[in-house]
């Protein structure tokens, strides 16, 4: 194609140069005459230079001929040859992709295979780890359950217990105090049998010992009992702390009573007989403040007991400074009615701190029942992450066998056989697969 160019072009400089040389050749003719035979050679040479232009055209077309010819066997060889190339390579791409394919595909075949052995070793082994943690499981359950119920059981049968016998106590009180109110009510007749004063005191012991022996328990009060001071007194209570030992001294002024309550006696007879009972009250008082009244050893107060309620209301109602006097020196007067309140009171007391005692208890085993149910709560807590655990991993192999079996479908659907001519690229990659 060159050659052919570099021709046309030689040509096309030599028809220009003749074209110039005719039109100098014209002008100058018509200029001058006198250049005849310049010209006339001029002629010959563009005649002879014509001539040659012709014959190299000639040649050119000649060796376009030629070279066109050859062009055209040169074209058939390349196509012949690329026939037989495209024929090879062919032939050695479909060899390649059947053993690439076969090669994938043992290899896919034992991959799958080595797959679902180890997806069947881990769930078998899985299902044996879930079965052993669920019996383990179901059977501490169980223990738990049966500790639990068994010590609720226990717990409810102690205070049931507590309450029967609260239940009971207040039986007997009531009992008690329908005796004390009989009691009561043979006073005014015991009035003419106890006129010696001996008498008189025995029975106000045994009232006392009787009013306290039906309210209160045996182990919280002592008939008789003795002081560091070496006196005796009635009867003493122990309560708890901060009350402490109550003592309790009966006195029966009742001579006196019944002297100023005469109807015989003269007005000056009744003062000077009230002055007397006024004056016995208040010994009495006093020797009870003194004697039963030990700082450290009983408590700040005792209990002046008076059997006859007549007696009782006699003081409060016609001697309010008697009254007055003993709560100074720190005495309370008690008819059998205001003891048997007091005493029911104290019952109460007693009874309240039996119950702080078995509250105590209960709320001791209540707080162990808590701490065993914070442990089982954090038993249960720790056994819930580790099941939340197991079926979270069991999730994960289910998503990850998903994902290889999505893989290898992917794999098995890859279209291999495509007539489409690999690029050396890809060719590099399958032959580094199959090595």
């Amino acid at each position: 194609m060159t050659v052919e160019i570099i021709a046309w072009l030689g040509v096309f400089v030599v028809i220009v140069g003749t074209v110039v040389i005719c039109a100098v050749w014209v002008l100058v003719k018509n200029r001058d005459g006198h250049f005849g035979p310049v010209f006339s050679r001029l002629e010959a040479r563009l005649d002879e230079q014509s001539h040659r232009s012709e014959m190299l055209v000639a040649r050119l077309g000649e060796a376009n001929r030629d070279q066109q010819k050859a062009i055209h066997g040169l074209e058939q060889n390349q196509l012949k040859r690329f026939a037989e190339f495209a024929q090879q390579l062919e032939q050695r791409h479909a060899e390649t992709s059947a053993g690439l394919n076969l090669t994938l595909q043992s290899g896919i075949d034992r991959v799958q295979r080595q797959m679902a052995d180890a997806i069947a070793r881990n769930g078998e082994e899985l299902g044996k780890r879930m079965d052993a943690l669920t019996s383990s499981t179901d059977k501490r359950l169980l223990d738990i359950s049966g500790k639990v119920d068994k010590r609720l059981s226990e717990g409810f049968e102690k205070t049931v217990a507590t309450f029967a016998d609260v239940q009971k106590r207040l039986e007997l009180i009531d009992a008690a105090q329908k005796k004390i109110t009989e009691l009561s009510s043979s006073v005014v007749s015991l009035q003419e049998v106890l006129a010696d004063r001996t008498s008189r005191g025995t029975f106000g012991e045994v009232q006392l010992q009787a009013l306290v022996a039906n309210v209160l328990p045996e182990s919280s009060y002592c008939m008789q009992y003795t002081l560091s001071n070496g006196r005796c007194v009635d009867c003493m209570l122990f309560l708890p702390e901060p009350t402490g030992s109550v003592p309790i001294d009966s006195k029966f002024p009742l001579e006196n009573f019944r002297r100023k309550n005469d109807p015989n006696l003269s007005k000056s007879e009744r003062v000077v007989a009230e002055r007397e009972f006024s004056r016995n009250v208040l010994t009495h008082i006093q020797d009870v403040a003194k004697k039963y009244v030990i700082e450290g050893e009983t408590a700040d107060c005792a209990v002046l007991f008076i059997p006859a309620e007549a007696v009782f209301a006699e003081i409060h109602g016609k001697h309010p400074d008697l009254v007055e006097k003993a709560h100074r020196m720190r005495v309370l007067p008690a008819s059998p009615t205001t003891l048997f309140a007091i005493l029911t009171t104290a019952a109460a007391v007693l009874k309240d701190a039996a119950t702080r005692e078995q509250v105590n208890v209960i709320q001791e085993h209540l707080g162990k029942l808590g701490t065993d149910f914070s442990r089982f709560q954090s038993r249960m807590d720790n056994l819930a992450q580790h099941i939340d655990q197991a079926h979270r991993d069991v999730e994960l192999v289910h998503t990850s066998a998903r994902k290889i079996s999505s893989r290898f479908s992917k794999i098995e659907r890859l279209d291999l056989s495509s007539g489409e001519k690999p690029s050396s690229v890809e060719t590099t990659k399958h032959k580094g697969i199959v090595e």
